[in-house]
């Protein structure tokens, strides 16, 4: 009975992903590759490849490799700021895939349309609740809310706050899934009930087995705590900076610097305003390859949620899925 009921309450979120279980995996750089977003598609969740800094050759590579490990659905997290965008959402159109999640501030003119006419559904990121409305509006098919709990790059709200303030507003309009924070199945039996269609994960999964982050990536999260995952500091209110929140380190520190050499750049006019956020946006993805897949922990970055306590060891994605469930389950058994 318990588990018909979270079937019953995942029901729109699977349907509109077209897997078994609500339960998408966040775009993780690096991470969120082609193994890992085939095995949780595979496991019944929705898989969802990060672009990040991909040029378009790469990313028509990605999903191809992509299809050869699963048949099942899975999207492409696209970021709204990449000088090539429209190319990718091509890419994205010449392999049909289902969905497509813009990320990394409002969707620049046109690529709605562009997305939508191609047949693929569209996910956004909504932070706030002037800006849920306003996406709702101009046509997204579902929104992503997530909070400041969250690892990689972060707004300034928590996800209970936003999930109180926009699921009784939003939900009925069309399908929201939370993200931030969330490493147990408890909390999603929770959001589930107050109307979310589903739920993201990123950090539980980073450290999966079929990840191909580094065993010393791995080790960093599975000795660290929430309050080891710290947000940037911003030091120059020109610089627009997205804070990001990673485990604490030496190039946690080393961003501070990359900062201060940015500021320095847009006030000689060396550089734009546009410029020098790619600028920032390389660093970051420079960082976490060398965290990720070389194994740098000192110098690179540790994207993590403050959910990272709640990794303790390598497993298969589809234990953790099963885990995730048999949580929910039980906590809706406790409230019947």
């Amino acid at each position: 009975m318990t588990n018909a009921k979270l079937t019953s309450l995942m029901a729109r979120g699977t349907e509109f992903l077209g897997c078994d279980v609500a339960i998408m995996c966040g775009a993780m750089s690096w991470v969120s590759e082609r193994n890992l977003v085939a095995a949780i598609s595979n496991a019944g969740g929705f898989g969802v490849i990060a672009c990040g800094a991909m040029t378009p050759e790469l990313l028509d590579r990605e999903i191809a490799a992509t299809r050869e490990l699963t048949s099942k659905p899975f999207g492409v997290n696209l970021i709204t700021m990449h000088p090539q965008l429209f190319e990718l959402i091509d890419v994205c159109a010449k392999h049909n895939v289902g969905h497509v999640v813009l990320a990394g501030g409002l969707p620049p003119k046109g690529s709605i349309e562009a997305i939508k006419e191609k047949g693929a559904k569209l996910i956004c990121f909504a932070p706030a609740l002037a800006l849920a409305k306003k996406l709702a509006r101009s046509g997204v098919d579902a929104l992503v809310i997530e909070g400041m709990e969250a690892g990689g790059h972060i707004g300034p709200v928590s996800t209970s706050v936003l999930a109180q303030e926009i699921l009784p507003e939003i939900a009925s309009q069309l399908p929201v899934f939370v993200a931030g924070g969330i490493g147990r199945g408890e909390l999603i039996a929770g959001y589930l009930e107050m109307g979310a269609a589903g739920v993201q994960l990123g950090t539980r999964f980073a450290c999966a087995s079929e990840s191909i982050a580094h065993p010393n990536f791995k080790k960093a999260f599975f000795r660290a705590s929430a309050r080891d995952a710290i947000a940037s500091v911003q030091i120059d209110p020109r610089l627009p900076v997205i804070p990001v929140r990673a485990l604490k380190n030496a190039g946690t520190e080393a961003f501070t610097v990359k900062q201060r050499e940015v500021a320095n750049l847009l006030d000689s006019g060396a550089v734009d305003m546009g410029e020098a956020q790619l600028q920032i946006e390389h660093y970051w993805a420079g960082a976490l390859r060398r965290a990720v897949i070389d194994g740098d922990v000192e110098g690179g970055s540790l994207m993590a949620g403050q959910s990272v306590g709640m990794v303790a060891r390598e497993e298969p994605v589809a234990d953790i899925i099963a885990q995730l469930l048999a949580e929910a389950a039980e906590a809706l058994e406790r409230r019947a």
